[in-house]
């Protein structure tokens, strides 16, 4: 600990301009976990295989009660409104099913790419506090006293080092996160676009059949 602490004092006020976007990981991080991991996800392969049973037994009814025992899944809130529109017509069913994932695919994606914009801005800081240093420590080479150029010279190394580490170290993290959350963002809009796909042809299908009684 005292060793970051002498890092964080030797880099000075960069470290704390470094500190900003770092805030800004930490929260898209957690708020990101919590979204993507516990309230967007969904077993969309098992979800969708009960959906498609209840659509093929005519049973509207249940399938839609099915997606409300999920309400902040994506893909229940997607389905759902497929689902809504069973009895109505070919264009209205594709209709609210596109109206629905160009709603829920915006909030499944937002924020995910800031991480890596945060990881540049970090790393930037780092470098341009490196470049401050290593002007102070030439500086010191040309207008110090013979006395005071060690000590003004590992002063200006220093504060290059820890800002050029301190970046990183804000950096690499963001990176790693924004690659397992662009995985699982493209899982779960990937998951959207399929079965969306398959449940309105299984409702065109439905309809087509003239199967259009609801039953409960």
């Amino acid at each position: 600990m005292q060793g970051i602490a002498k890092a964080f004092s030797e880099g000075g006020i960069w470290m704390y301009a470094i500190i900003i976007p770092s805030v800004f990981v930490v929260g898209i991080v957690i708020e990101r976990f919590i979204f993507l991991f516990f309230k967007f996800n969904i077993n969309g392969n098992a979800f969708m295989q009960q959906i498609m049973k209840l659509v093929m037994a005519n049973n509207i009814d249940r399938a839609i009660k099915l997606c409300n025992a999920a309400p902040s899944a994506a893909l229940a809130k997607v389905i759902k409104a497929g689902l809504i529109k069973a009895n109505k017509g070919e264009l209205e069913i594709s209709n609210s099913i596109e109206e629905a994932s160009l709603e829920v695919i915006p909030m499944v994606q937002k924020r995910t790419i800031m991480l890596t914009q945060l990881a540049n801005i970090a790393t930037l800081m780092g470098l341009l506090g490196t470049i401050v240093g290593l002007i102070q420590a030439f500086a010191a080479l040309e207008q110090a006293q013979p006395e005071q150029k060690a000590a003004l010279l590992a002063r200006g190394i220093a504060l290059a080092m820890a800002t050029t580490a301190f970046g990183l170290i804000v950096a690499i993290p963001s990176l790693a996160f924004y690659l397992i959350f662009a995985a699982l963002t493209k899982k779960i809009t990937d998951d959207i676009d399929m079965y969306s796909l398959k449940l309105e042809n299984l409702l065109i299908a439905r309809i087509r059949a003239g199967g259009t009684q609801m039953s409960g």
